[in-house]
C-alpha cells in the first residue's frame, strides 16, 4: 500500500528514521527529564529548548482504538485499526499508530503491544503488534 509519507525536518527525522536501527526514538527533554511528542524544538511542559530524541522501549498499551472501515484510497486494504498507544516509558506518553498483526475485533483495550517498523522510502513508520509475552487479563 502506498502511503502518505510525512515531511522529514531537523526535528522530526530522528523519530520517522529511528526504526533503520530498530529505535523508537521519542523527544526528550534534559530539563524537566520527560519525554513528548509530536516532536518539538522546544519541551511542551517547562519550555526548555535542552530537547532532543532518546530511544525507549517501545512497549505499549491500547489506550484507545477504532476500526476503520472505508477505503479512502483505492489500494487501502480494510478494515484497519487506527489507536492511541500509550507507550510503558512515562504515564501519559501517547501517540496515534496502527495495530497490525491481529484482527481488528480481536483489538482491545489495554492490550500489550510493541512497536515494529514498515520502511516506505527513508521513513520507518512506526506500528504496533500484539505483544503476547506480556498480554495483560
Amino acid at each position: 500500500m502506498k502511503r502518505k509519507l510525512p515531511l522529514l525536518t531537523p526535528d522530526t527525522a530522528p523519530f520517522w528514521q529511528g526504526g533503520a536501527t530498530g529505535q523508537l526514538n521519542i523527544c526528550h527533554c534534559g530539563s524537566c527529564q520527560r519525554f513528548f511528542h509530536p516532536p518539538a524544538p522546544m519541551c511542551p511542559k517547562c519550555q526548555s529548548f535542552e530537547v532532543g530524541p532518546r530511544a525507549v522501549s517501545g512497549l505499549g498499551t491500547v489506550a484507545s482504538f477504532t476500526i476503520n472501515h472505508q477505503a479512502w484510497v483505492p489500494d487501502l486494504p480494510v478494515p484497519f485499526v487506527v489507536a492511541i498507544v500509550e507507550l510503558d516509558d512515562q504515564p501519559g506518553l501517547r501517540f496515534l499508530s496502527n495495530i497490525v498483526g491481529i484482527a481488528p475485533d480481536e483489538v482491545h483495550i489495554d492490550m500489550a503491544v510493541r512497536v515494529i517498523f514498515e520502511q516506505h522510502e527513508d521513513v520507518w513508520l512506526p506500528l504496533f503488534e500484539p505483544d503476547t509475552t506480556r498480554e495483560q487479563a
